[in-house]
């Protein structure tokens, strides 16, 4: 009899206490406010959270169109600037960029303490850096990668194996399933000597599992994000959630490497495995004053499975959909390659068309729409202030769809590239979709030939059509950690 009382006392009690703060930032920053870049007003208690709806990547884009490429804007109880033009992204990025070097971290990513330890997402302090240069020296080094080639090529064979048995049977593709088992099972391979996505797995399974199960919750609005002090309360218990599922893949993580360290300390200095594990154990070893832990290597791993298998999957399926849609881009791409063999390493720099296929497919459909950084302390930019720890998401979506910038920009048109010395690797600010910066994807040599080798291979050993000959119209898109298509795509695959 006394829940609803007690929630409606709640939830006046909440709003009260919403208003108060709100209204104590909005004093203590009036002298501030005359530098604050231009924005919408914010209403009382909710800011501009009413502005956002369900795709905020499209709606601060609309808004960017109105306030301009530097804009304010209040989420609820937390200030925030959206930058939505490449010469502020590179301000931010580049110049500015050890002011901007602290990321805005969703509040599910405290699940388990990750956002703390994780190379994604912690603060720029010496633990972070040393993850930082493990995974450049020892993970995604020039030579290392190399190492991996025979590796990426038997993947990919087994990719087109898989397709070419469902067009004998003339069943459809879910093309983001099939690309995203292939990348998991490289990475997890390359990084375990483990097969993640094995058929009949049941730890690849569980995997599975919990993997979709964080990206759904990752794409779900928390309360928590735009009014911090209810951490406490966790209201719609996207934390807990995120955490029983963080904490299961931590698990299986962990079991993998207690398996190891058994089998190190059975066979003793005879024991060479050779992967990336036996690498990253050694570190932990040898680690001064523990620097580096245990605990570390398995959020270390957690991120790189995250970052490194959906982006690769996402991308994949929407140049496959934009090529489908666009007969001749998928020819030109056919035409620059040796019908019927899968692409190899050393194929890559030989496919102009294909590359530039890639890179048209990112500007549209950027893995990661919004980039969140944080002001380390009081910043101006651009003539503006940006007070210390207000929250900025650089819009690679509105960047890669900036009028200013790109002839036709609602239009694929992979020809745009080709002659261009415009690149992915942060250092053209028109075109930044794995970021830039001393946070810059430390995954992107790998990802960027997993892209081009699976998408080439895909292309040259098949003919592709729409399930039920109906094109796919849908650009719907799920906002989350990675921009999903809504309807993922199943194509029907006819071997050459």
């Amino acid at each position: 009899m006394d829940v609803l009382p007690n929630s409606l006392f709640c939830l006046l009690l909440a709003l009260t206490s919403i208003f108060i703060i709100a209204a104590k930032i909005s004093r203590g920053g009036r002298s501030k406010s005359k530098r604050l870049p231009p924005g919408p007003r914010p209403l009382p208690l909710i800011g501009n959270l009413h502005q956002l709806g369900p795709k905020p990547h499209r709606s601060l884009s609309a808004l960017a169109r109105t306030h301009g490429p530097i804009m304010s804007l209040r989420l609820g109880q937390v200030p925030a600037i959206i930058i939505s033009s490449a010469p502020a992204a590179k301000q931010v990025l580049q110049k500015l960029d050890q002011s901007f070097a602290h990321r805005a971290v969703p509040e599910c990513l405290h699940a388990c303490g990750h956002a703390e330890v994780s190379v994604g997402w912690g603060a720029p302090v010496p633990k972070w850096r040393e993850l930082r240069k493990i995974c450049s020296t020892y993970i995604f080094s020039h030579q290392r990668i190399q190492d991996m080639e025979e590796l990426r090529n038997r993947k990919v064979r087994e990719l087109v194996e898989d397709v070419g048995a469902s067009a004998s049977l003339g069943d459809a593709v879910a093309v983001g399933e099939a690309t995203f088992k292939a990348s998991l099972n490289v990475l997890s391979t390359a990084l375990l000597s483990v097969n993640l996505a094995e058929a009949g797995s049941d730890i690849g399974r569980e995997f599975k599992e919990s993997f979709m199960s964080i990206m759904k919750l990752a794409g779900v609005p928390n309360l928590v994000d735009y009014y911090p002090w209810l951490s406490r309360v966790d209201p719609q218990r996207i934390r807990a959630r995120m955490g029983s599922h963080v904490s299961k893949l931590l698990a299986q993580v962990d079991g993998i490497i207690g398996e190891r360290l058994a089998k190190r300390e059975e066979l003793g200095a005879g024991f060479e495995n050779g992967d990336v594990l036996d690498t990253l154990l050694d570190i932990v070893r040898d680690s001064p004053d523990e620097m580096i832990t245990r605990n570390d290597i398995n959020h270390l791993l957690l991120d790189l499975f995250v970052g490194g298998t959906d982006t690769t999957a996402s991308t994949i399926e929407w140049a496959m959909s934009e090529m489908l849609k666009n007969p001749k881009s998928l020819s030109k791409a056919k035409a620059e390659m040796e019908e019927g063999r899968h692409v190899e390493d050393t194929d890559i720099p030989r496919l102009p068309y294909l590359q530039a296929i890639v890179k048209e497919t990112l500007r549209l459909h950027p893995p990661l729409p919004l980039i969140p950084r944080r002001a380390v302390d009081d910043v101006e930019l651009c003539g503006f202030l940006v007070p210390k720890d207000t929250k900025v998401l650089i819009s690679t979506w509105a960047i890669g769809r900036d009028g200013d910038a790109w002839e036709s920009p609602e239009c694929f048109n992979p020809e745009r590239f080709l002659g261009s010395q415009v690149d992915v690797k942060g250092v053209d600010f028109d075109l930044i979709p794995f970021g830039s910066g001393r946070r810059i994807c430390p995954g992107l040599p790998l990802a960027y030939k997993m892209i081009h080798l699976l998408l080439g291979s895909l292309v040259n050993c098949f003919e592709w059509r729409f399930e039920g000959g109906v094109e796919d119209e849908d650009t719907d898109e799920v906002f989350g950690f990675s921009l999903q298509k809504a309807r993922p795509l199943r194509l029907v695959a006819s071997p050459i």
